[in-house]
């Protein structure tokens, strides 16, 4: 959970792709342990953040028992998990003025951290850095990372003009600290992209009910 202080930071799940190595549909609402993993993020997240935002495009009526606003991108063409990044920073500049943060997580995590968004901030702030992007065995999760709000007229450039695609290749261009996480008893970025990888994380919930 976010200590006092945390700077308010609002949470951004993003559910806009197209799902095709799960064979489409919403990764999101996939069961993981008889729950959507969507449900198992928001549990996790919610107590760290102010609000939660989901990123999302096509009908919202399908999230609605979630009763969060959804947000679609307006980058056409599915552009990818920036501009559901995007979508989320112009959305909290319109709604939420009084917040100047933004943490992004991918919506097939069922394991996110719950120290998730305090130790971003806290990486960031050591590092002096304008980002932070989490880490686990020894591996960069790009999507999983802390932004301000204010970035959102250079990822606007970036995607619509320069067509940057890859987070990876936007937040190299800032400075950005890595904030590593355990991997114990799972890796707590574990990635269920996939049939098979839902029912691995079926298999970690069995053995570690914790998760």
């Amino acid at each position: 959970m976010a200590t006092t202080d945390t700077p308010a930071t609002l949470g951004a799940l993003l559910a806009g792709g197209r799902a095709q190595r799960m064979g489409g549909g919403d990764k999101a609402l996939r069961a993981v342990g008889a729950r959507p993993m969507l449900t198992r993020i928001v549990e996790r997240l919610a107590p760290q953040c102010c609000a939660l935002a989901l990123n999302a495009n096509g009908d919202p009526s399908r999230f609605a028992a979630f009763a969060m606003p959804v947000v679609p991108d307006d980058v056409p063409g599915f552009a990818g998990p920036l501009a559901g990044v995007l979508a989320v920073l112009d959305w909290t500049a319109a709604r939420r003025p009084d917040v100047a943060w933004v943490a992004s997580v991918a919506t097939d995590t069922p394991f996110l951290p719950r120290d998730l968004v305090e130790r971003l901030h806290r990486g960031r702030a050591a590092a002096g850095a304008l980002l932070a992007c989490a880490a686990s065995g020894g591996r960069r999760h790009p999507v999983v990372g802390l932004w301000p709000v204010a970035l959102r007229a250079d990822l606007r450039r970036a995607l619509v003009e320069e067509d940057i695609r890859r987070v990876d290749r936007l937040t190299a261009r800032y400075p950005l600290a890595i904030v590593e996480w355990p991997t114990a008893p799972a890796d707590p970025f574990f990635n269920a992209n996939a049939p098979e990888d839902v029912a691995e994380a079926e298999r970690l919930v069995a053995l570690h009910p914790e998760l």
